[in-house]
């Protein structure tokens, strides 16, 4: 057997406990034959060389899995349960696209432009050993890139996009920056440290997207959603702070604890008609706003 079917047999057990949350050794194995079936490679396992899968995929996932009183397996959930189940969720594509050419037909997959993801194993290598970080860096609304040295801190996903939180070396303002504007990079030996007062792991809790207004406050934000529409944002929060308020026939009401930034109106101005916004009086003019600029720019077309 090949290291892919191997890592392919991880990835159905890890599939089998997260769906189930937990299974006996026979239905782990009575699962691994039928998922084997799509790769016209039917089999089953010896208990031994699940107990060495258990071991495998401690090692290269970080995940542990355990065993009950009643001779059933679980995962274990810690603090980066939410880090595993993303990743889960990337290998649950991979598994998909390994399985060969005959799904090709029906799989459309978007086209875009590098998304900066070359670098996140020396930024993470960075990050993990707080060492100084070089690079060419494209701001948009720049004709040419300028050459920044950061000390990284942490690592953001926002909408399909990575970002990068760091602290510029030049101004030493604590900065975000989108991989997919590096130019080029450079990882040095130059060592920095973090200000104790500084919890990268805080910097984004109240933000929506990657803006973090120094000197604002977050609020709280009420928010009226349509029913239909409503459903979308119960199964996809739009924040970990949002909680229900009404849930019927008329609408979905939440509240939110955040920033109000760029990124969160243009997130909510995405709702068009299915969204009022109920509090507060700044957000409801600061939308009213851009709604009225909106038209404008289409009266202008008449």
């Amino acid at each position: 057997m090949s290291k892919r079917d191997y890592i392919i047999r991880y990835l159905f057990i890890l599939k089998k406990l997260r769906s189930s949350r937990v299974a006996t050794f026979n239905e782990i194995n009575d699962y691994l034959l039928n998922e084997f079936e799509l790769l016209d490679s039917p089999r089953k396992i010896s208990l031994r060389t699940f107990q060495r899968d258990i071991n495998e995929i401690r090692t290269i996932f970080n995940i542990d899995i355990r065993c009950n009183n009643l001779n059933q397996y679980f995962i274990h959930e810690d603090e980066q349960s939410g880090f595993n189940n993303r990743m889960m969720e990337s290998f649950d594509m991979i598994t998909a696209l390994s399985i060969g050419n005959q799904l090709t037909p029906y799989i459309q997959l978007e086209k875009h432009s590098s998304l900066g993801t070359e670098y996140l194993f020396g930024i993470l290598h960075a990050i993990k050993n707080r060492l100084v970080i070089r690079m060419l860096y494209q701001k948009f609304y720049e004709d040419l890139p300028s050459l920044r040295e950061i000390e990284p801190y942490s690592l953001k996903e926002f909408k399909g996009r990575w970002y990068l939180l760091s602290k510029d070396r030049n101004d030493k303002y604590v900065k975000t920056f989108a991989l997919d504007r590096i130019k080029e990079i450079d990882i040095t030996t130059q060592k920095f440290v973090i200000p104790q007062d500084f919890k990268p792991n805080e910097y984004y809790k109240d933000c929506f997207g990657v803006i973090n207004p120094d000197e604002a406050t977050p609020v709280d934000i009420v928010l009226s959603f349509e029913p239909y529409q409503g459903n979308y944002i119960k199964t996809n929060p739009l924040h970990e702070s949002q909680k229900i308020l009404v849930d019927d026939d008329s609408e979905l009401r939440i509240s939110l604890f955040l920033y109000i930034t760029h990124d969160l109106i243009m997130e909510l101005l995405s709702y068009g008609a299915d969204l009022k916004v109920i509090k507060p009086n700044s957000l409801i003019n600061t939308i009213t706003n851009n709604l009225k600029l909106m038209l404008r720019t289409y009266d202008k077309t008449k």
